[in-house]
């Protein structure tokens, strides 16, 4: 307790209750109550103002922080607790408290009241709705004191703060290595997933099944229409913000990535990486049917279509079908006066 505090209670004891003549009608200084709400008499003042110095606080044993009911504090103590007594009646899934349970409830529901005024999307939390509002603005107020990086969302400053520190509570049960973060723990166990060909995450549209959950969840966008990022530039929607990002890109001059052997600059360094096979012999992709060799996985996937009997590019005139649309391009020319080709 500062002095400013110490101060107020000892005003406000009721041992010393007649040094209230002395003080203005406005509580401002007590940080627990400050109200700032008039009176009409100092005695009517002093009756409203919570007594510090007989005001008992419940502090937490393993973090230290404090509640103002023992109630509060006991449901706080079932963080540090693995004990969760609260099951969900639907998928069993065991929760700390009663209100998260309530919460978890929801997404068993398919209402979700909870909609943003700029794209629309709903949820069924409005701390959830909250939080996805920062999205659409450049609000980052959660700041790390030690490097002074400022994140959107107090749960990634939490994440981030374990950069600085050593602590790593999240083991492997296959191989014993440790991580800071359960979500890293997570990442890495896809090693020894992809090991053993095991794809537990399946798009219900096409089947394709996937590794992780975020790679089909990135996947289910091709099935969708929604795209909510639009570049301010040319208009032009897409579903990601990251392929907005790297579309931004476009409309700069900006080009960091540059050929270590040519010195050809590229703007994206997946366009570096592509590039680069340009000055080797590597042909990393092969072809199962006739072990034909490519560069590139997209040369790859365009010769599978010879040992293919699909032509999704069909001429608009004669319905004639290509594998290829370049091939229907250059078969167009036939049906119009174009020479483009001089001798």
């Amino acid at each position: 307790m500062d002095q400013t505090e110490e101060r107020h209670a000892e005003i406000y004891s009721p041992n010393n209750r007649s040094q209230t003549e002395d003080i203005d009608l406005k509580c401002t200084s007590y940080k627990y109550f400050v109200c700032s709400k008039p009176f009409s008499s100092k005695s009517d003042l002093s009756r409203q103002l919570p007594v510090l110095s007989n005001k008992t606080f419940f502090k937490c044993s393993v973090c230290n922080k404090s509640f103002s009911q023992k109630s509060t504090l006991n449901t706080h103590l079932l963080v540090h607790s693995n004990e969760k007594h609260f099951k969900c009646s639907v998928c069993n899934k065991s929760l700390s408290t009663k209100s998260n349970l309530n919460k978890h409830l929801l997404v068993h529901d398919n209402e979700k009241h909870f909609k943003c005024t700029v794209c629309n999307k709903s949820f069924s939390w409005k701390s959830t709705l909250n939080a996805h509002l920062l999205v659409h603005t450049n609000e980052k107020p959660f700041k790390c004191s030690i490097c002074n990086k400022s994140f959107t969302w107090k749960s990634t400053l939490n994440t981030h703060l374990l950069v600085h520190s050593n602590e790593k509570h999240f083991k492997c049960s296959v191989c014993n290595k440790s991580f800071s973060r359960k979500s890293s723990l997570n990442t890495h166990l896809v090693v020894h997933i992809v090991h053993s060909n095991e794809k537990h995450f399946k798009c219900l549209v096409c089947n394709k099944s996937f590794s992780w959950k975020s790679n089909l969840n990135t996947h289910l966008l091709v099935h969708s229409n929604e795209k909510h990022f639009k570049c301010s530039v040319c208009n032009k929607s897409f579903s990601r913000k990251t392929n907005l990002n790297t579309h931004l890109l476009v409309h700069s001059n900006e080009k960091h990535f540059k050929c270590s052997v040519c010195n050809k600059s590229f703007s994206r360094k997946s366009n570096l990486n592509t590039h680069l096979v340009v000055h080797s012999n590597e042909k990393p992709f092969k072809c199962l049917v006739c072990n034909k060799s490519f560069s590139w996985k997209t040369n790859l996937n365009k010769h599978l279509l010879v040992h293919s009997n699909e032509k999704h590019f069909k001429c608009s005139v004669c319905n004639k079908s290509f594998s290829w649309k370049s091939n229907l391009n250059a078969h167009l020319l036939l049906h119009s006066n174009e020479k483009h080709f001089k001798c």
